[in-house]
């Protein structure tokens, strides 16, 4: 794994109703990232926000989609970012804002890896599968749709960018702790043959067990992975502050657990954290959980 890591943050938050996830980024860096990452002996720099336009200033366009137009074009935007983080030879670290954002991260370190004959995996912990489109949605929110945009369905403005589709095969992506899903959301994931462990499968098998194979998947015939951190993969106790907090889902140290073992496979290509929402927090707790998680996919271990 890289060395050297850069902070992006994607302060986007038109991919859902609820307000705060713009704020994330500014969160999540007041927490004490940088410090705690350059403590582990990286080469830190933070470069700074994609710039996102402002909610109050747009139309949502149309209702199945909204804001769809700017949030094509901020995607594409933290994409080339992504891309060229992965030219320097560093890490993209990417805060967000809303986990429409996904379709930025995913497809620009799809389109760096394509270019050289390689393909990547992908692995979402969340408690949502965000496997929705257009025609599925109950509420019009692109941040219920990136997984399906990656897989190829949904709006060609965030399918296609950089002009092919899928971003992503679904042989290797595998979603980790989902407790919510829309009954359309999860005809299509059976639909597509998408690997899916959902709590209770990690009730069942236990966290290691379930993140070991999901492991195996996203690596098999991959250069590496992608990993999607949604903060309510964590049960609400541990992290008040997000977008759609849901109940049951992941531990504190489950999800250090889950974190720790993806270091250890030496296979992460990209890590992004989002769905941070200060205006829910408590003092801030929710994101100083996820700098101790990002902490643990980075190496950080108890002894």
């Amino acid at each position: 794994m890289a060395r050297k890591v850069r902070i992006i943050g994607v302060p986007l938050d038109f991919g859902q109703d609820r307000r705060g996830v713009d704020m994330g980024p500014s969160a999540v860096r007041v927490a004490g990232l940088q410090a705690r990452l350059e403590g582990l002996g990286y080469e830190v720099k933070d470069t700074g926000n994609v710039e996102v336009a402002l909610r109050e200033q747009k139309s949502p366009g149309d209702p199945k989609a909204k804001y769809l137009k700017e949030i094509a074009r901020s995607c594409q935007k933290q994409a080339d970012w992504v891309k060229k983080i992965l030219e320097d030879g560093a890490l993209p670290l990417v805060l967000g804002g809303d986990h429409s954002i996904a379709v930025g991260t995913a497809s620009g370190v799809s389109d760096f890896y394509r270019a050289r004959q390689k393909s990547v995996g992908l692995i979402w912990l969340d408690a949502h599968g965000d496997f929705n489109t257009p025609e599925t949605t109950p509420s019009g929110n692109i941040h219920g749709m990136p997984l399906a945009c990656l897989h190829g369905f949904g709006p060609k403005e965030l399918t296609e960018l950089y002009g092919y589709a899928p971003k992503l095969s679904t042989e290797h992506t595998v979603l980790v702790g989902i407790h919510d899903l829309d009954r359309e959301e999860a005809r299509l994931l059976r639909q597509a043959n998408v690997k899916v462990f959902t709590m209770r499968d990690i009730d069942e098998r236990g966290m290691r067990s379930v993140v070991e194979e999901a492991i195996a998947i996203a690596s098999n015939g991959t250069e590496g992975f992608c990993v999607s951190l949604d903060m309510d993969f964590i049960d609400a106790t541990h992290a008040p502050g997000v977008g759609t907090p849901v109940r049951g889902g992941a531990t504190y140290r489950e999800a250090h657990l889950a974190l720790e073992l993806i270091y250890d496979s030496g296979n992460m290509l990209s890590l992004e954290v989002v769905e941070v929402n200060p205006v829910l927090d408590e003092h801030n707790r929710t994101a100083e959980l996820a700098v101790e998680l990002i902490a643990s996919a980075l190496g950080k271990k108890i002894l």
